[in-house]
């Protein structure tokens, strides 16, 4: 292990400490500039990144429309964390967090922010992904706020000091890798006695988990299915391969990708058929 680190009496911002995602943090709210929002078409906007936050709003977006949900249509605009869009005037507006995704609903005049938050409001809003009976519901809602309150601990946690820190620390990676097994387990559990988490239902506990945990265990996120022996978990591997085979769910993959392979991304998304009309020249 490293040395001891005394913490000052005075806490201080270093700028360039973080690692690769050093520009992207910051000790205060707020925004840096000017930098109004574009508006589509549609009631919905949406500005958001596919990292797993973001895919789980535009997953399910795609799976209402392939549901033939209509009104779920939506323009999605690319919000480049690592340029510091997320800090432009137009963005804070929308969610002063600065964080992604974000979401205004023009018809009702309602901003949304946080992942959890947007599932929830579209799931109430058009009736789909969301069990009516109490007992359904709140299972539901147990997932989706567990999935808020434990990915943190898998991205920020695990994934920030094993794939991204400027450094190797061993304690924080035994730490967190520890409790991204406890939680990938407690996933494993639950799935081995019910097809999707909290029941038999596809629901926006799912949607919400999949990008981060499906992701994980399919050697997806951070090179380090290994290293935590995803493998093993073999309900949720299942669950996650099902999930993952949906169309909706590879299409809402796609929205606001700015990475990865070429052919995977499509940065802008405005109509259905801007699916058809992706091509290399295009990106």
């Amino acid at each position: 292990m490293s040395d001891t680190y005394t913490p000052p009496k005075v806490w201080t911002w270093d700028k360039e400490n973080g690692g690769q995602f050093a520009s992207t943090n910051r000790p205060i709210a707020g925004a840096t500039h000017d930098a109004p929002l574009p508006r589509g078409k549609h009631p919905l906007q949406l500005h958001s990144l596919a990292t797993p936050n973001g895919q789980k709003v535009t997953i399910l977006l795609e799976e209402l429309l392939a549901l033939g949900v209509t009104g779920a249509e939506y323009d999605a605009y690319l919000i480049n964390i690592g340029k510091g869009d997320q800090f432009g005037s137009g963005f804070t507006e929308i969610n002063p967090n600065s964080k992604i995704p974000a979401l205004f609903d023009v018809d009702t005049g309602v901003r949304v922010f946080e992942s959890g938050a947007i599932l929830l409001y579209l799931a109430e809003k058009f009736g789909h992904f969301l069990p009516k009976d109490i007992k359904g519901r709140t299972e539901t809602l147990n997932w989706l706020f567990w999935l808020q309150g434990s990915a943190p601990y898998l991205g920020g946690g695990f994934g920030h000091f094993y794939a991204y820190a400027p450094e190797k620390w061993e304690y924080p990676i035994n730490r967190f890798a520890m409790e991204a097994k406890r939680q990938m387990d407690v996933l494993d559990r639950e799935l081995a006695q019910h097809r999707y988490l909290g029941g038999d239902e596809y629901t926006i506990a799912d949607i919400a988990t999949f990008p981060w945990y499906g992701n994980m265990v399919r050697g997806e996120a951070y090179n380090a299915a290994e290293f935590l022996d995803a493998k093993s978990y073999k309900n949720l591997t299942r669950w996650a391969n099902e999930i993952a085979e949906r169309p909706a769910v590879k299409r809402g993959r796609m929205v606001n990708r700015s990475f990865g392979p070429l052919d995977q991304q499509l940065h802008e998304r405005h109509d259905a058929s801007d699916f058809d009309l992706r091509t290399q020249d295009k990106l």
